[in-house]
């Protein structure tokens, strides 16, 4: 969703360092940006529609001084994305940046107008800035107007707050969505994520759930929901600045498919040990997850994430024995699913591991009595704080809004995870444990043969890019693969597209077949090659464009069937669907770069959505 960036600063101008903040949060939200400065003692602010450039094009033309500011990067939820819509927000003497949405703003809203406000946005935020400053105006600190105001708002939020005269004082506040504080020498940062306030320190505060906080340079005090002050300890993280470089690459997409090698075997290592060809989960202990007593295991993700958990359905289930259900995150928690009183474990899926509606999933788990597991990238984050056992992924930074690196860094922990699960259970032999093992270390190498393929994707791209609408097929567990491979079109080519299991064509989808409608298959030749083979025939009979990714075994036996082969490295089936992840990946990428769209910023789409 969108970005904050609070500074109180010494000497540097804080326009600058805000601008420098919020280039790394742009992923979060490009609709509009702005930046509010306090010089002495004055608010003054700038705002502009687009891209951060179209701000700091403003800024350029009408520079704010001061080393106090705050600054934001909206992705537009109340509101069109427009300059007045813009944050920051300014009331009185207040001034505000908001990532969420504030369910009971209609209400506030109404009763501030029946005592005088006027209002100049459409936005939910700007009802809090009038809110803080009404408590102002009626005589209360702004420390304590803000308490008051917090105690009145609905919904999931985090807050940046500045108040005209107070040049020493930056409030913070959060519920549902992240915000930390980043503690300097001398001065005091607040951001939406580590990320943000890394050009600044290492040295950051993680706010809990329901936590507010005030900022002064040299000291930064916490209150909880009650109003207590509580101690959050200070955190060294290791600096990000090198992750917003695109280096060579021509986008952050490109780039960080391109990483893959290094990022899942980062994965791996954290899982595998090479030595003794086993698994050991990161942090299992006697109070994590007895995997011998687990009778079902529920997953639940949204996205991309989502499509990872079907992938690990199968793999669960013919591997470790377990039967799986898995769930998208927005249904499951609405739906009051009924959940059995022991022996199940809730797992859950997060990039951000900030997702509101997994963590709302999450969090109804818990009070049911499952154990809880959370397969996430940022080990800090909410979800994997709430849960009883972590299993990390070491993606690093994503920036692009279309997960690719971060989505094989999911296979990677949770295929690690079955191993595990299979070998406490007895389900897998030793000799079986040693040949998955094996074959997940060979991957990093595996995805590095595959980017040989990357200017024949780009040659295919150019015909695909002019299609209208694009069919995805797999049988088994690369039916999520082709329903993933749907998915990164549409996202950032913004072409129709559909992933369908193939054995369903003549359920129905077959109607789609024409000759102006590409069809990518997903089919390694393993034990339902035949099936698919015949699938791919129904297609052709049908003058489909079929482009068939295979191993050469698997296009040998195609024959000329196909009107367009990938020819994928050869490797085990239970490290398939991560590999065939990468083509889809490419084609996706390469389509979209063909059409001119922005790949890295899609229209629409935030990388992480932290509210509903």
């Amino acid at each position: 969703m969108c970005g904050i960036i609070g500074i109180l600063g010494k000497t540097e101008s804080a326009t600058d360092r805000a601008i420098e903040a919020l280039r790394r949060l742009e992923y979060r939200g490009y609709d509009s940006a702005g930046v509010a400065t306090l010089d002495n003692g004055k608010l003054d602010r700038r705002r502009a529609a687009g891209k951060l450039k179209n701000l700091e094009a403003e800024l350029s033309e009408n520079p704010l001084g001061g080393v106090t500011g705050i600054g934001h990067t909206r992705w537009a939820t109340h509101g069109a994305p427009t300059t007045g819509n813009a944050h920051p927000h300014i009331s009185g003497p207040v001034a505000l940046v908001h990532n969420g949405i504030i369910e009971n703003f209609r209400t506030l809203r109404q009763e501030l107008e029946a005592d005088g406000h006027k209002f100049e946005t459409e936005t939910d935020s700007e009802t809090i800035a009038h809110m803080v400053a009404a408590h102002i105006q009626a005589g209360r600190h702004p420390v304590e107007a803000v308490r008051a105001s917090l105690s009145r708002l609905e919904g999931a939020f985090s807050l940046g707050i500045l108040v005209e005269g107070y040049e020493d004082l930056l409030i913070g506040a959060r519920k549902g969505t992240p915000l930390v504080i980043g503690v300097g020498d001398g001065e005091m940062f607040l951001g939406s994520d580590a990320l943000a306030v890394a050009p600044f320190t290492n040295r950051v505060v993680y706010l809990e759930e329901g936590d507010w906080c005030v900022l002064r340079r040299e000291k930064y005090q916490v209150f909880n929901s009650d109003g207590d002050e509580v101690s959050r300890g200070i955190s060294v993280v290791q600096s990000a600045g090198g992750a917003i470089e695109k280096g060579n690459y021509r986008h952050f997409m490109q780039k960080e498919i391109f990483e893959q090698p290094d990022s899942t075997a980062r994965t791996i290592g954290a899982y595998v040990n090479a030595l003794d060809q086993t698994v050991e989960l990161p942090g299992a202990n006697e109070s994590a997850i007895n995997w011998a007593e687990i009778t079902h295991v529920h997953m639940v993700a949204c996205g991309t994430a989502y499509y990872a958990t079907c992938v690990a359905e199968y793999w669960f289930e013919q591997l470790a024995g377990i039967p799986v259900k898995t769930d998208i995150a927005s249904e499951f928690r609405y739906r009051q699913p009924a959940l059995p009183k022991s022996g199940g474990l809730a797992l859950f899926v997060s990039q951000s591991g900030e997702t509101a509606d997994t963590l709302a999933a999450l969090r109804y788990c818990k009070d049911a009595g499952l154990k809880t597991a959370a397969v996430v990238n940022v080990p800090s984050s909410s979800i994997a704080r709430e849960v009883d056992l972590v299993l990390p992924t070491l993606a690093g930074p994503e920036i692009g809004v279309a997960s690719t690196k971060a989505f094989t860094a999911q296979l990677c922990a949770l295929a690690s995870v079955v191993i595990a699960a299979g070998k406490a259970r007895g389900t897998i032999s030793r000799e079986t444990e040693v040949r998955l093992i094996n074959a997940l270390m060979e991957l990093p190498r595996l995805i590095s043969e595959t980017f040989a393929l990357d200017d024949t994707i780009a040659g295919l791209a150019r015909n695909m890019a002019k299609a209208t609408d694009v069919i995805y097929l797999g049988r088994g567990v690369h039916y999520p693969i082709a329903l993933e491979g749907a998915l990164k079109l549409k996202e950032i080519s913004y072409i129709h597209a559909e992933g369908y299991a193939s054995g369903e064509l003549k359920h129905g989808p077959i109607a789609l077949i024409d000759e102006a409608t590409p069809v990518v298959f997903v089919a390694p030749f393993d034990g339902l090659f035949d099936k698919s083979l015949s699938n791919l025939q129904e297609v052709a009979a049908r003058r489909g464009q079929v482009l068939l990714i295979s191993d050469a075994t698997g296009l040998e036996a195609s024959g000329d069937t196909p009107a367009h082969k990938l020819q994928m490295p050869a490797c085990d089936p239970f490290i398939a669907p991560i590999l065939y992840s990468l083509p889809v990946q490419m084609l996706a990428y390469h389509v979209a770069v063909e059409k001119g769209t922005d790949v890295d910023q899609p229209r629409n789409l935030a990388k992480s959505v932290t509210v509903e």
